[in-house]
């Protein structure tokens, strides 16, 4: 998933101690630096970005949206794709313009980009003072102490404990009703065409108690909505701490007391059992029929699980190293529609990965065609460097087959989000209001529990609120409707 944000709003400290946190906040608004974030690519920079707006705020710094009053100037950065470090580049130019008028400005580069170009970046990027891998934020204050003394900071040295469970993110850019909560750092799964094992390290799972902690205070500051976040939150386990590969190797009691995700899930809806609870994203190999259910059982988790597959073609999901089958996955959908049969299913779709034929895309289409996901996001493939397929299989499909591939599969997704969302019409359906309509001040916009957007006219409803709408038009990714009173 490729989502770009933008943070450029302005954030509030938030530490551990609450008197402490008023102190800090007093001190920053007085004489405090000024911190400027943009962040690219997946959700997890997002929630990273919030963690280092709140380590930072202890250093002095207020976050703010105008990049030219910046003293320091932060760009949290993707590396799943090419056109994303192509993104970051062309930032780069422009705050280097920036740096020119305002010369002590400094500039560093966060997440997975920094952490596969590590030092390489300083030499190619002459704006950049400061690389920081995502496990190193906590090093943030001494780096900033380096560039400030006048040397290029850089600590990329990723972690086997590191969580952040103990950081009370700043929400940054927040709409102050939904929020994203962080399970997991890492992935153990190695897909040929991914960079993320190699940028965000192994796999291991935060404290529970600390996720429970973090949601009731969520919940406590009016927030209605949580997304449980990990790059593949299925694989959450927690049994004491440390990697989720060394869980073989823990005590019996370890094992007695361990908490799997679909545990996880069960004790943050029971804990607020007023707010919604998403997660993002499964793996389809890790998936197990325990979360379903879990799924099923607690009204407040929503009805939608973004389900990646990545190709329809066993030949190519074997060469991409993802490990379940087509037939696997079309029985992984049928266990979700049979326990939950209004869940909707969102996917990611990879055309063009070296060696696809047109059968392999036949298979592709043909499964989408089976499954008529709500919605997706699909790329064509782009060699990332380090990884096995850019190491061992030649980029072979041509540009064009690729391009022409991968309009094939939007068109389909096309049809089959109208399909979707024409299954809605007639219904009435809870929203929970998240702000104002893209297209017009006079209606507001939410999502439903299955994660479409709908929109409807304003009245006398407010942001944060749950509004019964009745849904009567529709495109292909949005619902339109009117708010009812089902209490008449």
């Amino acid at each position: 998933m490729e989502k770009i944000i933008d943070e450029k709003k302005q954030g509030e400290s938030l530490v551990l101690d609450p008197q402490k946190n008023a102190e800090q906040a007093i001190r920053n608004e007085k004489d405090g630096r000024k911190l400027y974030i943009e962040s690219y690519g997946c959700q997890m920079n997002f929630s990273d970005s919030e963690i280092v707006a709140s380590i930072l705020a202890n250093e002095g710094f207020n976050t703010t949206r105008q990049v030219e009053e910046a003293d320091l100037v932060l760009i949290n950065t993707c590396s799943i794709r090419e056109k994303a470090e192509q993104t970051v580049r062309k930032r780069l130019e422009k705050f280097n313009a920036v740096k020119k008028i305002n010369p002590g400005m400094k500039v560093g580069v966060l997440g997975c980009m920094a952490e596969r170009l590590k030092n390489k970046f300083l030499e190619e990027e002459k704006i950049v003072d400061m690389v920081v891998g995502p496990d190193a934020y906590k090093d943030l204050p001494n780096l900033v102490q380096e560039i400030d003394e006048g040397r290029n900071a850089v600590n990329v040295i990723l972690s086997k404990e590191e969580t952040y469970g103990d950081v009370a993110p700043v929400r940054l850019n927040s709409n102050g009703v939904t929020a994203f909560v962080s399970i997991t750092r890492g992935c153990d799964n190695m897909c040929t065409f991914c960079v993320v094992p190699f940028t965000r390290g192994r796999e291991r799972s935060r404290d529970p108690q600390s996720i429970l902690e973090e949601v009731n205070e969520l919940w406590e500051k009016g927030y209605k909505e949580i997304t449980l976040l990990g790059q593949n939150v299925d694989s959450y386990l927690w049994y004491g701490g440390g990697l989720k590969k060394d869980y073989d190797n823990a005590s019996e009691i370890q094992k007695a007391t361990a908490v799997n995700f679909a545990g996880l899930l069960a004790m943050v809806a029971e804990a607020q059992p007023g707010m919604r609870i998403r997660f993002s994203t499964s793996n389809p190999q890790d998936m197990t029929l325990d979360v379903i259910e879990v799924m099923a059982q607690y009204r407040n988790i929503c009805k939608y699980i973004h389900l990646p597959v990545q190709s329809g073609s066993n030949r190519i999901l074997k060469a991409m190293n993802r490990l379940h089958t087509r037939e696997e996955y079309f029985e992984l959908i049928e266990n979700i529609r049979k326990i939950i049969p209004d869940c909707a299913i969102s996917h990611d779709m990879i055309t063009g990965f070296p060696t696809e034929t047109e059968e392999d895309h036949r298979d592709t289409l043909s499964l989408m065609e089976y499954v008529k996901y709500d919605f997706g996001f699909m790329f064509a493939y782009s060699e990332r460097p380090g990884t096995l397929a850019a190491r061992k299989m030649e980029d072979d499909v041509p540009e064009e087959v690729k391009k022409r591939r991968l309009t094939e599969i939007i068109n389909l997704q096309q049809q089959h989000g109208l399909y979707r969302t024409r299954q809605h019409l007639g219904k009435t359906e809870e929203v929970l209001i998240e702000g104002l309509s893209k297209k017009s001040d006079a209606h507001w916009m939410g999502r439903n529990t299955q994660n479409t957007v709908v929109v409807f006219p304003k009245e006398n409803y407010k942001i944060g609120e749950f509004v019964n709408v009745k849904i009567t038009d529709c495109t292909p990714a949005t619902l339109i409707g009117e708010a009812v009173d089902l209490s008449v």
